[in-house]
């Protein structure tokens, strides 16, 4: 006999077996189709809703380096969608202790998961529920799905949009940590360099006052000038602009190290300048770090548990079970019997001899 005739033989012995079972296998296949739907009823499993939020990260995170600065070259749009790299930076967020903190806080979620804070571990066991219910995974499309379930299905889908708020608000309080300390050392920097050119200023305004006011150009004009007068042996004349000359000896060198110094300053400043505006506009404006796609809504019917699917994957191992069970019992009986006839047999030998 070869294998698909076996096959076929055991099919058919199967079929004969349920056959002349079948009202005992009916029985206990409906009984585990009503257990099924008892267990799986609200009375033993907390029916649970979802709400998605579906959001793509910006593709750049500071408004002055891609709208302000005229230094810094870049070919990112604050309009486009985000690539790989801030996709992995959106669920680093969305998975850290600071908005899981401010959620956890905001709904009261220690309550509201029927946790009692005087049992041991009950951090642990709101995380591990946290984890559960509030999922963040990157789509096929380079996006990011945030997916709560909840036993409130109004809560479920106030709770993802607050999550996907809480993105920007975080992004931001991050950056500004920052943007903050940056700006502070470049005001500081800005407003030295400020009141230096303001005493360099002043300075100046002194050797004004004392007839310095273009130290080269007035020692050629005055040496033209001592020339003809001397020509004329005008000695009141040479006088008075031999004393004009003497200042700018005393203080010429002074006044040109300050003017060069000052033009130097004004360099300088014009690019702490630029550096203030970016870094001022980084620590006081906030700008989207999302592009929201879909917005999470209150859901119209339970997400789990899936009865059906409960009810048949339940009925289907039940099934199973019973036609291993009835096999071995059946091959159990079988055995028994031909142990049982093989001793009658023998009985019957040792009395005919």
């Amino acid at each position: 006999m070869d294998d698909k005739q076996k096959d076929t033989l055991n099919s058919r012995y199967l079929v004969r077996l349920l056959l002349d079972n079948r009202r005992s296998v009916l029985i206990i296949l409906i009984a585990a189709a009503l257990l099924a739907i008892l267990f799986s009823s609200p009375l033993f499993i907390t029916p649970l809703y979802k709400s998605t939020v579906i959001l793509y990260p910006t593709s750049s995170n500071s408004i002055s380096k891609v709208l302000i600065s005229t230094t810094y070259q870049s070919n990112k749009d604050i309009l486009e969608f985000g690539e790989s790299e801030q996709t992995e930076q959106m669920l680093q967020v969305l998975n850290s202790n600071r908005i899981r903190d401010k959620i956890i806080e905001r709904f009261n979620l220690m309550e509201h998961y029927g946790i009692d804070p005087t049992q041991r571990y009950p951090y642990t066991k709101l995380n591990r529920l946290y984890d559960d219910r509030i999922t963040f995974r990157r789509t096929e499309y380079n996006a990011v799905r945030i997916t709560v379930l909840d036993s409130d299905a109004e809560l479920a889908a106030k709770m993802a949009n607050d999550i996907a708020e809480l993105f920007d608000t975080t992004m931001n309080a991050m950056q500004k940590e920052v943007a903050v300390k940056a700006f502070l050392l470049v005001e500081t920097e800005y407003n030295n360099l400020c009141a230096e050119m303001a005493a360099l200023e002043d300075s100046l305004n002194t050797l004004r006052a004392l007839g310095v006011f273009d130290y080269e150009s007035q020692v050629e004009m005055l040496s033209q000038q001592l020339a003809v007068e001397l020509g004329k042996g005008n000695n009141q004349g040479v006088k008075n602009i031999q004393s004009q000359l003497d200042i700018l000896a005393q203080y010429g060198g002074a006044y040109y190290a300050i003017s060069e110094k000052l033009d130097h300053d004004r360099l300088q400043l014009s690019l702490v300048k630029t550096k203030y505006e970016e870094a001022k506009v980084d620590a006081t404006e906030d700008i989207p770090h999302k592009f929201v796609v879909t917005s999470a809504f209150k859901a119209e019917r339970k997400s789990y548990p899936i009865r059906w699917v409960i009810v048949t994957i339940t009925v289907l191992a039940t099934f199973l079970l019973l036609i291993l069970l009835l096999a071995a019992f059946h091959q159990y009986r079988c055995f028994f019997r031909q142990e049982a006839n093989g001793a009658e047999e023998k009985t019957q030998e040792n009395i005919e001899q």
